[in-house]
């Protein structure tokens, strides 16, 4: 539902390879590592794994 709403249903893919380059790129790039999650506290990827590190060194 995430992908359809955030991405998908705004745009007009000519080509299957087009569409699959698209959501590839946004699933990899931007909701894996940069959007934030509501199960990690509304953080993103990236900077839960950076406190969590930081968290476990400081302990």
């Amino acid at each position: 539902g995430t992908l359809k709403n955030e991405l998908v249903h705004h745009q007009h893919y000519y080509t299957r390879k087009e569409a699959i380059q698209d959501i590839t790129e946004y699933i990899e790039i931007f909701y894996n590592r940069q959007r934030r999650q509501a199960r990690l506290g509304y953080l993103s990827p990236v900077v839960f794994e950076k406190q969590f590190y930081a968290l476990k060194q400081a302990a």
